[in-house]
């Protein structure tokens, strides 16, 4: 599968939605880096993410909502929030 922006900011928007854990997002993002091909014109900043995505799970590091919102803003997107009655 090559990898470009959209894959990527598919892939966080999945670990918002609680849909992958902590730990998924970041065993994706490290397999990315290692073995998955990038689409030529998104290289620089998928990778850039993908290493950030990476190091999510080291303490120091962590994943904040923020980091979300910045890494989905250089790649091109905008993170919104919907809140309905329970």
């Amino acid at each position: 599968m090559l990898i470009n922006r959209q894959v990527v900011a598919d892939k966080i928007a999945s670990y918002l939605r609680h849909q992958i854990t902590l730990g998924e997002l970041v065993d994706w993002a490290e397999r990315q880096m290692m073995e998955g091909e990038l689409e030529a014109g998104d290289a620089a900043v998928v990778r850039e993410v993908l290493a950030r995505l990476g190091l999510a799970d080291v303490r120091a590091f962590g994943l904040t909502w923020e980091d979300c919102e910045e890494m989905l803003r250089r790649l091109g997107y905008v993170a919104k929030v919907e809140i309905g009655a329970g």
